[in-house]
């Protein structure tokens, strides 16, 4: 986890995000994200076996 200080944002100027600055925050949400759904797994088998099972019905009835 990163060390997130909160801050009073009411008296500082903030820049625009730059193009860098988000993509750099949204692979870091992505791999957050990623990671909880790899530990709901691990702790869930039944559950991720299950949703496994609709996923792959889905796609085998899914007309192109």
């Amino acid at each position: 986890m990163p060390d997130v200080h909160p801050t009073d944002d009411s008296d500082e100027f903030h820049a625009p995000e730059t193009p860098a600055q988000r993509r750099a925050r949204r692979a870091q949400f992505l791999r957050d994200l990623m990671e909880a759904r790899e530990l709901r797994d691990r702790v869930q088998p039944r559950r991720a076996r299950a949703a496994r099972m609709r996923q792959q019905m889905r796609m085998r009835t899914f007309r192109w």
